[in-house]
């Protein structure tokens, strides 16, 4: 148990400190959890659990550039919360064992945006710009493509972030700034829907996601200061080389 307590805080820790500055943590977070025992469901469930607490410090943080736009928040944080309820509810539907042999897949899914995720936003931001004044139909098309964006964090939250800026790059946004504070804003209220639906099926770990959730944020505090002094580039390849090692654990453990 006391080994237990040290792995989750560590990697709550790691992962805090990766999610502020390259972003990633839950390639070290969820499989922790699933390490320490906690079954597939659960884990993914308390894994959105300990991470809301960044998602919503860091949608704080954007909170002045996210008021520029304040007449478009509504329509964000309702389809977040439709999208996260509808992906936390398949989540409770799907079998423990079909969830289980579907890890080593949403893993593999989750760490190729996190590779490609730059070269996507920046073919998505060109089209996007090209086609800034869309047609009703392709507004329409947007607005479902952000439905899908949020039922996936709902189900599986790794790679939400990096997928939740592919579609802003789509849709045409190309602040920095604001698009990262929409993409915390998504992934707060799809977490944060997701959340009150487990909390409700019990599916939570409290224990263990308490002990992520100190460790994580301890590391985003502490990245704060480090931020200034690791080179992000040397961080990304650090969650590449750790987000591939474990993608193939999985396909190892559950297919061989």
């Amino acid at each position: 148990m006391f080994t237990d307590l040290i792995m989750l805080f560590t990697a709550g820790l790691l992962g805090g400190v990766l999610n502020s500055i390259a972003g990633g943590g839950s390639f070290i977070t969820f499989p922790a959890l699933l390490l320490a025992g906690v079954p597939p469901i659960s884990a993914n469930a308390t894994n959105t659990f300990a991470s809301c607490s960044g998602y919503m410090s860091g949608a704080w943080a954007f909170r002045k550039d996210l008021l520029e736009i304040k007449d478009q928040l509504p329509r964000f944080i309702i389809i977040s919360l439709i999208g996260g309820i509808c992906g936390a509810w398949l989540l409770l539907q799907t079998p423990e064992a079909s969830f289980e042999a579907a890890v080593p897949w949403l893993l593999l899914f989750a760490t190729l945006l996190f590779i490609f995720g730059g070269q996507l936003n920046r073919a998505l931001k060109q089209l996007g710009t090209q086609h800034r004044h869309a047609s009703t139909a392709a507004a329409t098309l947007l607005t479902l493509l952000l439905l899908g964006v949020c039922l996936y964090g709902g189900f599986f939250n790794a790679g939400l972030g990096i997928i939740a800026l592919s579609y802003l790059a789509l849709a045409g946004h190309t602040d920095i700034n604001r698009m990262n504070g929409l993409k915390l804003l998504i992934s707060t209220f799809v977490s944060l829907i997701a959340i009150a639906l487990f909390i409700y099926d019990g599916v939570i770990a409290w224990y263990e996601g308490s002990i992520v959730l100190a460790g994580t944020v301890l590391g985003g505090y502490v990245a704060a200061h480090l931020s200034r002094k690791l080179p992000q580039q040397r961080v990304r390849h650090f969650v590449i080389v750790a987000s591939i090692g474990i993608t193939l654990y999985f396909f190892y453990d559950v297919y061989l």
